[in-house]
């Protein structure tokens, strides 16, 4: 990494904001440098059903999910602790069981994955698009179904 230039009057020679972006904003990375991304999957699914039973904390999730899931998710277990202090229910540990993660790779970089998750009412399915940034994947859409 260069650090700022000099001119020959001895002044510092100012980073475009291009220059700038390049350096700090978040960085792709493409799928041979990143890990194998089912395990994340599935323990994306698991992390995100205990968040809306309400025995894990969002925030415990934050590494692996970009804003606007985070907040969806944020906002989907609110709702969730809402109606289940309506009902006078305690948080529990949900029952499930994991029966697929299937996952495919659209573009370099980014993979579109569903896990299939069976719970002793229904069947419920966890969407997610991960996307390699800083070396490292991260959830950028999150759907359950």
């Amino acid at each position: 990494m260069s650090m700022p230039m000099t001119s020959r009057s001895g002044r510092r020679r100012v980073r475009s904001a291009l220059d700038v972006n390049e350096l700090f904003a978040p960085q792709r990375t493409p799928t041979a440098e990143l890990p194998d991304p089912a395990p994340l999957l599935d323990g994306l699914a698991r992390g995100v059903l205990e968040v809306l039973a309400g025995v894990r904390d969002v925030d415990q999730l934050a590494r692996w999910l970009a804003e606007e899931p985070y907040r969806s998710l944020l906002t989907r277990a609110n709702l969730a602790k809402r109606a289940r202090s309506a009902r006078q229910q305690p948080a529990r540990h949900p029952a499930y069981a994991i029966r697929s993660v299937r996952w495919s790779s659209p573009a370099d970089g980014a993979v579109e994955g569903v896990v299939v998750v069976a719970t002793p009412g229904r069947m419920r399915a966890v969407a997610v698009r991960l996307e390699g940034m800083d070396r490292r994947w991260r959830a950028t859409s999150l759907a359950i179904l």
